[in-house]
């Protein structure tokens, strides 16, 4: 018997889902996070699938993990002491980065304090120009004065962004080499290594991220290894990526800013699994935990690819999966400005204290309180009984601000939970601007603990038609790990015209590129299946900022006929912006190699469709819509595929509680799904 097993940390819940070979069912289990000690849940819930599923470790055959312990460190500035030597008379490019504003419309807006203060950055002398060729040798001497100086203010380690490294990065390799002959204890991070890119700015600020978390992230891998072997697991552990693959955890020890977002892109790949699986063409994925909610749109079955995220208060360029995070999770906390406002989050109160209706002392109003004290959620134990609710705690969290209001305990908290949705629906609206898709084309597909709960609400707010609740939506983002492959991306600047003569330049990068994904899959994965090659440009118009990313015809660049891949680039120029110049000069700016080897992936189990109405086995009275009204209760158990059910009610699971308003009908599909169709289907307000 040998089980695939997958787990996500969030910041209530670590999810466990585990995926038989033999028989394809799929069992899951869930376990409260240990922020103070991470790992610690890794290993309880291990712990917690022996003795209520009875998997134990060595029937483990392979075991992904997705954490957040490098994105919650980046958060809580918690990473190591840091220098930056960068080429002499530059020391400012942390600084002034793009002299952009986060928010300009807030007139208290300002930037984030670099995570390398300005006292530790140094400059060294050596110049590499555009072209790569070299200006000004580096300078030993100049080298050995900037580690003196960073030691002496107490750095661990040193992040070497030169001029132009992109192109030429000989001396940051010969720095780094220096570094290590002169003091071999300390850390050393070359920014062509981790990112080569040709923005000075983006490449800095992305090896800055990675050298300030790579030996916290490494610490935590080596931990758990040793952990899982302990307890008997014997694969390698693998750890999910922000492209949406996985890497084996050795790997991830000194490339952890290419899984810094592996939680949320685990999440949007078992949404994109579970919509392929269903026939799903257009999808809004929706994922909510306790302290964030973040949405990605998937077209086919497969979500957007993208290489410039921003996380927390730092932008990041590394490939990752599309992820907007837009609002806030069940555990944001709810309190009154100085304006006499309600407002809610961006606080959460997380798994340590939780919310006041969980009893583990928190005392502060959540959005899972005012649901609580809305009686839509204190009808079972969550996350498989391992958090009783206590409505009584919950009213008495929100009762101070419904005083302050004038306002019922009831309505406050429908204001809360109003705000809330409210907040998800700008940044949806915006982010559907942005791509240029109106939102009421798409189906909204609902995940995470607090996901459920929310679905409804917003989709009404946005004029979606329909909501899809997976079978086990709590956990989707740990089977996520289990759908997705390895993959791993490999990019080199090219900076050239696209011309026919410049096609042979531009081939033999690609099969460069292609060398090197090939080793990585074959010798540092052992990876023993097929896989895919996928080449990508950066390109734009001569004269533009920025690229957009198209997709290279490798066989005729062969043949020296780039006539297909600049029509590719004008139709996607016209795609994205409305128009395209066929006479405009073409530049490609970087390339990319895209190696993928193909994981087995579970086989979503059928139902036999039996068409039927489902009474609902209880009926409560809750707050809803502004007064108090009937509300039908349902086991999922109970709604097998073909069953139809009426709202407003309220579906209840051991990983998640799906709240339905009125104006809504249900059924469920042969996968299990409960597809959640509005009555009626106004445009967005």
């Amino acid at each position: 018997m040998s089980y695939r097993v997958g787990v996500d940390i969030g910041g209530t819940f670590a999810d466990f889902c585990a995926f038989d070979e033999a028989s394809g069912a799929i069992r899951t289990v869930k376990v409260l996070t240990t922020p103070d000690r991470p790992g610690q849940e890794v290993i309880d819930g291990l712990a917690a699938m022996e003795d209520r599923l009875g998997i134990a470790p060595a029937d483990i055959g392979y075991f992904t993990h997705g954490t957040t312990v490098g994105v919650n460190a980046l958060i809580m500035r918690r990473g190591i002491r840091l220098a930056l030597f960068t080429t002499e008379h530059f020391c400012d490019v942390l600084e002034l980065a793009r002299l952009k504003m986060p928010d300009p419309y807030d007139l208290l807006s300002a930037r984030p304090e670099p995570l390398v203060t300005r006292d530790l950055v140094f400059g060294v002398r050596e110049r590499i120009r555009a072209d790569g060729s070299v200006d000004t040798p580096l300078d030993r001497a100049s080298l050995e004065a900037a580690v003196a100086a960073a030691r002496a203010r107490g750095a661990e380690g040193v992040v070497l962004s030169f001029l132009h490294a992109y192109r030429n990065p000989a001396h940051e390799t010969e720095a780094a080499a220096i570094l290590a002959e002169i003091d071999p204890d300390l850390h050393v991070f070359c920014s062509h290594a981790v990112r080569p890119m040709i923005r000075e700015y983006e490449r800095t600020s992305t090896a800055v991220i990675h050298g300030y978390l790579q030996p916290r992230v490494a610490a935590y891998l080596g931990a758990l290894q040793e952990a899982l072997r302990g307890i008997g697991v014997e694969p390698e552990p693998m750890v999910t990526k922000s492209n949406g693959g996985v890497m084996s955890a050795e790997l991830g020890k000194t490339a952890c800013v290419e899984m810094l977002l592996s939680g949320t892109a685990a999440g949007v790949m078992g949404a994109a699994y579970v919509a392929r699986e269903a026939g799903m063409e257009r999808v809004l994925s929706l994922d909510i935990g306790g302290t964030s909610a973040d949405v990605a749109i998937i077209r086919g079955g497969v979500p957007g690819y993208g290489s410039a995220e921003v996380v927390g208060e730092f932008p990041i360029h590394v490939p990752s999966v599309s992820v907007t995070s837009i609002g806030e999770g069940g555990g944001s906390i709810a309190r009154i400005d100085a304006a006499g406002m309600l407002r809610v989050g961006p606080d959460s109160a997380g798994s340590v204290p939780g919310p006041a209706a969980y009893c583990r002392g928190g005392t502060e109003p959540t959005i899972t309180d005012a649901f609580v004290a809305l009686g839509l959620l204190d009808l079972a134990a969550l996350g498989y009984g391992m958090v009783a609710i206590d409505a009584d705690k919950a009213r008495a969290a929100i009762a101070p601000l419904a005083e302050r209001l004038g306002r019922s305990v009831e309505e406050t908290a429908e204001g809360i939970v109003g705000i809330a949705v409210s907040g998800m629906f700008r940044e949806v609206s915006k982010l559907c601007s942005r791509r240029g898709v109106d939102v009421r084309e798409f189906s909204l597909l609902a995940f995470g603990g607090g996901g459920p709960m929310m679905a409804a609400l917003l989709a009404r707010e946005l004029g979606m038609a329909e909501v899809i609740v997976p079978p086990v939506p709590g956990v989707l983002s740990a089977l996520g790990g289990l759908t997705a492959d390895v993959r791993n991306d490999f990019t080199a600047v090219a900076y050239h015209e696209l011309t026919s003569g410049m096609a042979p330049e531009l081939h033999a990068t690609v099969e460069v590129l292609t060398g090197r994904a090939r080793r990585w899959i074959t010798e540092e994965q052992r990876h023993a299946g097929e896989a895919l090659y996928q080449a990508v440009a950066e390109m734009r118009y001569r004269g533009q900022s920025f690229e957009i990313d198209v997709a290279l015809d490798i066989d005729a660049l062969a043949r020296g006929d780039v006539a297909p891949i600049a029509e590719a680039f004008h139709a996607e120029h016209r795609r994205l912006y409305g128009h395209a110049d066929p006479h405009a000069p073409i530049q490609v700016i970087a390339i990319s190699l895209i190696v993928t080897g193909h994981a087995p992936k579970p086989v979503l189990p059928r139902q036999a469709v039996e068409a039927r109405d489902v009474a609902p086995g209880r009926t409560i009275e809750a707050y809803v819509d502004g007064a108090r009204r009937p509300v039908g209760v349902f086991e999922r158990a109970a709604l097998t595929a073909g069953a139809r059910f009426a709202c407003p009610c309220v579906v209840t699971q051991d990983d998640t509680t799906v709240i339905v308003p009125p104006g809504f009908s249900g059924r469920v599909d042969t996968h299990g799904n409960l597809i959640l169709r509005r009555e009626e289907t106004p445009h967005a307000h």
